[in-house]
Parts: C-alpha cells; sequence; structure tokens
C-alpha cells in the first residue's frame, strides 16, 4: 500500500498530473513481483521523476512520450530508466497504453525471420540454435550494408565474406568461430536456394581446424574444490550440468527412492541420478528456509526481485562471484569445471568408466575417455621404464 511506503506522501503520488491514477496499481504489481519495501518506494519516487518529464515535454502518456523519457534518463539515471520499462509493461498489460502501430520490417529483419523459419520448418532447429543462426544472419547483413542496399547483396564477393569471417576471428576463439563459420555457409546456402546469390559462395569460406580432445577438460584439483566449497556462505539461500539445474522441477525428485530424474537438454536421453543425504539435506533446507513462496514448479528460483526462474546463466555468474570471493585464484569462468573435477576425483577413487559415464550421462564411453587424461598420477604408472645406455668399453 501507498500509505505503508509514503505515511504522508501517498496523496501526493495519488494525484500525479499523469501517472497519479496508476501509481497504486505499479505499487501492487511491484509487491506481487517480490519488491522489498526500500525498493518499492525507490521505484515509486523515480515514477515522480517520470511524471514530471512527461508533463513538462508535453508527451502524454503514449509510447512515444515514454519511450523519449526512457531515452533522456538511459545514461543519466539507471534506476529511472528501468522504472520507465516496467512501468510500459504494466500499462500495456493493463492497456492503458495505445496499441502500439506495427512498424514495417526492415530488409533484414524480413531476410533473417525468412532464414529462421525455414530451420525451423525444415530442419526442426531448437530455439536455442535458432538464435545463435539468427545472430550471425543479422551480423552478416549488418556487414553488407544490406537496408540501405539490398540489391548489392547479389553482387558480394568471397573477399566480402572473408573479410566478415576475419573481423568475427578478432572476437571469438577457434572453436566458436567455428559455429560461426558452420551458420554463415548455411545461411549462404539460404540465399543460394532463394536466388539471391550465386551457388558455390559457402564452399570458398576456409574454416578454423580444431581437433576433437586438442584441449584437457577444464577440473580443478579436489583439495581447490574442497576449499571452494567451504568458502560459500550456506547461510544464505542456495555433477549437473547448469542448464539443468536452472530447469530442474520439484516433480523430478523423488524423495522416497533418493533419485532425481532429470532429461538433460543436451542430447534428452531420460537420465535417473542418486541424490545423496548430504545433497538432500542441503535442498530440503533451501526448500523449506530459502525458496520463495510460488506456485512455480521450479526448484531454483530468483532470490531477488522481480520473482520467477532464473536465467540460463544465472549458476555461472554464481559460481563466478564465489570464486572472486574465495581469493582461491580459479582460472575457469564456469562452473562446469566442478562436474569435470568430480569425474577426475571418482576415476581417482577407481570407479569405472562405465560407472562414471553413466552418471555424467555420456551417450557413448568415448566421451567419458576424455577424463583419462587428467589423471596424471595413474598414467605415470603405464610406460615403461626407458633403459640405460651403456657406453662402448664399459661392458
Amino acid at each position: 500500500m501507498l500509505t505503508d511506503l509514503f505515511p504522508k506522501a501517498s496523496k501526493r503520488f495519488l494525484s500525479l498530473p499523469v501517472l497519479g491514477p496508476f501509481t497504486a496499481a505499479y505499487e501492487a504489481w511491484l509487491l506481487e513481483r517480490g519488491y522489498a519495501w526500500g525498493s518499492r518506494r525507490n521505484l515509486l519516487r523515480a515514477v515522480g521523476r517520470i511524471d514530471r518529464y512527461l508533463q513538462h515535454r508535453g508527451r502524454g502518456l503514449t509510447h512515444a512520450g515514454l519511450e523519449a523519457c526512457w531515452r533522456w534518463y538511459r545514461r543519466r539515471d539507471a534506476t529511472v530508466a528501468g522504472t520507465v520499462r516496467s512501468l510500459t509493461r504494466l500499462l500495456e498489460f493493463r492497456g492503458h497504453l495505445p496499441a502500439r502501430v506495427p512498424q514495417p520490417p526492415t530488409p533484414t529483419e524480413g531476410c533473417v525471420d525468412a532464414y529462421a523459419a525455414a530451420l525451423r520448418d525444415l530442419r526442426g532447429l531448437a530455439p536455442s540454435t535458432l538464435r545463435q543462426h539468427r545472430r550471425t544472419a543479422r551480423d552478416f547483413l549488418t556487414h553488407l550494408a544490406y537496408d540501405h542496399a539490398p540489391a548489392g547483396l547479389a553482387a558480394v564477393t568471397a573477399q566480402e565474406v572473408e573479410a566478415f569471417v576475419c573481423r568475427a576471428g578478432t572476437r571469438h576463439s577457434r572453436a566458436t568461430l567455428q559455429h560461426t563459420v558452420a551458420a554463415l555457409r548455411s545461411f549462404l546456402r539460404f540465399l543460394t536456394t532463394q536466388k539471391q546469390l550465386p551457388p558455390g559462395l559457402d564452399l570458398q569460406i576456409d574454416t578454423p581446424r580444431c581437433y576433437r580432445q586438442e584441449q584437457l577438460p577444464r577440473a580443478l584439483p579436489w583439495a581447490t574444490v574442497r576449499a571452494f566449497l567451504a568458502a560459500i556462505d550456506r547461510t544464505t539461500p542456495l555433477g549437473l550440468r547448469a542448464s539443468e539445474i536452472v530447469s530442474l522441477t520439484l516433480d523430478a525428485i523423488d524423495w522416497r527412492a533418493g533419485v532425481l530424474h532429470i532429461t538433460p537438454r543436451k542430447h534428452g536421453t531420460p537420465l535417473v541420478l542418486p541424490l545423496t543425504d548430504a545433497a538432500g539435506r542441503v535442498l530440503l533446507r533451501y526448500l523449506r528456509a530459502g525458496r520463495p513462496v510460488t506456485t512455480r514448479r521450479e526448484v531454483f528460483l530468483r532470490g531477488r526481485a522481480p520473482a520467477g526462474i532464473l536465467k540460463p546463466t544465472a549458476v555461472t555468474e554464481a559460481f563466478q562471484a564465489w570464486a572472486r570471493r574465495s581469493g582461491l585464484g580459479i582460472p575457469f569462468q564456469g562452473a562446469h569445471c566442478l562436474r569435470h573435477a568430480v569425474a577426475v576425483h571418482l576415476l581417482r577413487q577407481g570407479v569405472s568408466l562405465k560407472a562414471l559415464g553413466d552418471l555424467l550421462g555420456h551417450r557413448t564411453a568415448e566421451s567419458t575417455q576424455a577424463y583419462l587424461r587428467l589423471a596424471v598420477d595413474d598414467l605415470r604408472t603405464v610406460p615403461l621404464p626407458v633403459p640405460a645406455l651403456v657406453e662402448e668399453g664399459s661392458a
């Protein structure tokens, strides 16, 4: 309630010339989305500044006026700019803003949309893969200034394509660039089928060479893993992949059997994993004391407003934050190194390759064998001793 946030000034917010009729609904919306008392006060104060901008500039309550307000505050005050966005979403949802006039797609948007539709309908690509292809196609058309001269696409040369790849190579590793080249080749083949490019241009792009298992798995020493886990403050809310942790639901937990039912995104094969007593106790403590009250079925939810599910990068961001706080000098940026460290630790404890592969959700033994290269102490027992050289005449 506004009277709880501003006991003496609630009427002033309700009487704002432009946004006054919506301030109470906005405050209730923030409360519903899990914003704390102090955050709601700050955002309501920002509403007052937005109202003054709209009033003094004569913008009124329109999409154009709110967009101009956002641009004005974007580099001046991030809190006010963010409030403009959230307030706009509420007003659109409640029907208080006039419907947006649809803008015709740009030539680049039209071409990328047609390409994405073909990939989805003909190849059945997942949304995440479609986003990668769309990004590469959009970047390539932007590189060619396609919006300004669509007809020039038919005359594109191999040198222009190579220039785009070289420019991408300055920002990406060889492995990432390999994916970019593959997506670019796919896009060029699509343009060929649409009669927008001559055939064969996709065959003229060289791709960086990446060799299977050329790099060691990223694994931390087990002592470092234990020290890292000990450095995490477990008084605050709290080997799956990060994407599997984010998507884990309450229905996946079988408490009586002590197992987790996982469907890995990487290959989609159902996986049953043991839920150890230690992990179960931590999970139960989180569900009882750390998890926000909600009707959602996902296990792990946002601890900060707005309430809701975690984004795919949440686990990586949490790992990076705690790695910095631990002071251990962890060289890796992603939590996947913990998964690799567990694999190597179990190998050294005598767990069979087959059992380890089943635990990690690998479909082939070849994927699990990569961890054998990190078992350095075990590998030292494999080589035969080098015979000593015998000098002439010493025998």
